[in-house]
């Protein structure tokens, strides 16, 4: 069986957090939250606003070690909120600074109604790794955290995810 890692970044109301925990638990692998050294502060305006920022000018924010080696797993499944039609960019730095060679990654967002080119953007930043079962799990628009992509697409996703660990 291969070995399994879910990397997540998660800001406001915990929705990639949730499909993260999800994912891990059910099929077996270990998890892990991205964060960046320095928290964002204020109120949700002024980081959906620095976050804008950061994003149009391509900025990779300092990240803490997440406490696992990439090397030590055959698959990392990767999750990320949409932060103006692309990945966070604690995800961004995370992506970037790692060797994916060998690796297959599962890439997954959540958003609020617009994808954007999240997978797309994910996908150029894992150079050498085989790119599986990409999935896009929207929640309501309005920033908050009910679901609207179907639980049952979620459990098969998740399901086809532990078949190919086998």
């Amino acid at each position: 069986m291969k070995k399994m890692l879910v990397v997540y970044y998660s800001w406001s109301n915990g929705n990639t957090r949730r499909i993260a925990q999800a994912l891990a638990e059910k099929t077996g692998a270990q998890l892990a939250a991205i964060d960046t050294v320095k928290a964002y502060t204020g109120s949700y305006d002024d980081v959906v606003a620095q976050g804008q920022r950061e994003v149009q000018q391509g900025y990779m924010p300092a990240v803490r070690d997440i406490g696992f080696a990439i090397r030590d797993f055959d698959v990392i499944a990767v999750g990320t909120p949409t932060w103006w039609y692309t990945m966070a960019p604690a995800v961004h730095t995370f992506l970037h600074s790692k060797d994916w060679n060998g690796k297959t990654v599962i890439p997954f967002m959540t958003n609020g109604g617009w994808p954007g080119h999240v997978i797309k953007d994910m996908k150029k930043e894992c150079v050498g790794a085989e790119i599986a079962l990409p999935m896009e799990i929207r929640f309501d628009s309005n920033g908050g955290d009910h679901m609207e992509t179907p639980q049952k697409d979620v459990n098969r996703w998740i399901s086809e995810v532990k078949n190919m660990l086998d």
